[in-house]
């Protein structure tokens, strides 16, 4: 029996997009399963008794207390003996592959699910540079979620051309038909509305993410202000947690939080009902490993507007079911929310060409199957 342990920073992540998989791994190939997370007696009590889970203090941000939390894991790991460990988010990520390597895992793998550095400027973007680098260095192998994103890492030196493969479409754990049931679209998109009190006929924008500077939170809530101006009827939902600093915009912030047209809805294990409520998503972001809830979006029939970045752009297509917009460009945007709020026409076909698009090329069992025959790949079973 193969023993594998996962890793990241905080348990949220593992629920989003590792869990899943690590069932489909151990049911399919009999593998055995280590979680390795900030301590989370929520989540421990949640996993099935034939996963382990060993917490280990990790915070995001870097901190003196990161030397800790790799030492502790040079233990677990010279212990358990695995046979791989995989891990991603920043910190987790330079701890766990320091670790690894000291211990002398034989397969470490980078799961490269968007890079810190890339938001970054002047110095501060020189050091994260070379600590994403130092992780790809001491990785094994390194996969990241989207073909763009390989092709942005390979430009920047990060790792050879050699080195490095995106499984099936991109995606860090697919996007599940059942959950996404785009038949259900009606009726949901009828109980959110009545929820919020939002007329059947408005159109509504919607946004779900952390509300942070890099998500483009500024951007979107100016583009949003201006577009109100010329459409008083149309709406705004924000679906997710508040994450704010002094990057973000407080006087857009504080005007938005106001007006009864922007909805903080604030986070949701139903993200499918609120995207069933959208006549357009939007994802603003300045980085993005992927942007998985573009494709959750399209699954829902959904059309998208993203900016021109690695990863979301990958989960699209251009003019057949969204928009791509400038990065940090608020005309930009407000002239792609112009245009689809404009054509209903527009936003069925685009609709249409989304579901399509994430039923054929992001179906959760599916990718599934091409992450197991990659671990196999990679642990010399094949």
């Amino acid at each position: 029996m193969k023993k594998i342990c996962l890793i990241t920073t905080i348990s949220g992540t593992l629920r989003s997009f590792v869990v899943g998989t690590a069932e489909f791994l151990h049911r399919e190939a009999g593998y055995d399963i280590t979680f390795i997370c900030d301590n989370d007696d929520a989540f421990a009590a949640s996993l099935p008794p034939y996963m382990h889970y060993i917490p280990i203090p990790m915070k995001r941000g870097v901190s003196l207390g990161g030397i800790g939390a790799m030492m502790k894991m040079v233990k677990v790991f010279r212990r358990e003996r695995f046979d791989m460990v995989q891990y991603s988010t920043p910190n987790a990520s330079l701890y766990a592959a320091l670790a690894a390597k000291l211990a002398g895992v034989p397969v470490r793998l980078y799961c490269q699910w968007g890079m810190a550095y890339v938001g970054f400027h002047g110095i501060k973007r020189v050091i994260f540079k070379r600590i994403e680098k130092l992780v790809c260095t001491l990785s094994t192998w390194v996969e990241p979620d989207s073909f763009g994103n390989l092709k942005f890492s390979h430009a920047e030196g990060l790792y050879p051309e050699n080195k490095g493969s995106v499984i099936w479409n991109g995606s860090a754990s697919g996007v599940n038909l059942n959950k996404f049931d785009n038949s259900q679209k009606p009726v949901w998109r009828a109980e959110i509305r009545e929820k919020y009190a939002i007329p059947d006929d408005a159109v509504v924008f919607g946004f779900v993410g952390r509300i942070t500077r890099d998500k483009g939170i500024n951007e979107l809530l100016a583009a949003f202000k201006a577009f109100l101006q010329k459409n008083s009827g149309a709406y705004l939902l924000i679906v997710g947690n508040p994450e704010l600093s002094a990057a973000v915009d407080m006087s857009l912030y504080q005007w938005a939080q106001e007006q009864a047209h922007t909805i903080f809805c604030g986070r949701t294990s139903t993200v499918e009902k609120y995207l069933a409520a959208m006549d357009a998503y939007i994802l603003s972001s300045y980085r993005e490993g992927f942007g998985m809830v573009v494709v959750e979006a399209e699954a829902m029939g959904v059309p998208v507007i993203v900016t021109d970045i690695p990863g979301p752009t990958d989960a699209m297509i251009p003019d057949e079911t969204g928009l791509v917009v400038k990065k940090a460009d608020v005309d930009s945007l407000v002239s792609a929310m112009e245009a689809l709020a404009a054509s209903p026409e527009t936003r069925q076909r685009f609709g249409l060409a989304a579901h399509k698009l994430a039923a054929e090329n992001f179906e959760q069992q599916r990718l599934f199957q091409a992450i197991l025959q990659d671990r196999k790949r990679l642990l010399g079973e094949e």
